[in-house]
């Protein structure tokens, strides 16, 4: 694929950005060979390849999901956070609808 003025133009108008001709002329080539680096990136043999999401393995650390009782801590004052709340419902604040 090959990359004009008017094509850098009308992604300029899509991304609504202004841009001058000179610019326009003067990205076409820098865009088609980005794209040209994409082609070859296609003939590129990856049979066989695992698919990643990141070039280093990662382990996400997880901790243990439970409710923190100590009230010094922050836990277990449900009851206290509520009696402070101008509504409340079935333990949750009760706000007022914002988008119709």
């Amino acid at each position: 694929m090959s990359v004009d003025t008017n094509t850098v133009k009308r992604i300029a108008g899509l991304a609504r950005i202004a841009i001058s001709d000179e610019d326009a002329a003067r990205l076409a080539p820098e865009l088609d060979n980005i794209l040209g680096w994409i082609e070859q990136l296609g003939e590129v043999d990856t049979a066989g390849v695992e698919p990643t999401a990141a070039v280093v393995p990662n382990a996400t650390r997880l901790r243990d999901d439970v409710i923190n009782a100590d009230p010094l801590t922050g836990g277990g004052i449900r009851d206290l956070l509520m009696a402070n709340a101008p509504e409340a419902e079935h333990g949750f604040f009760t706000v007022p609808k914002v988008i119709e």
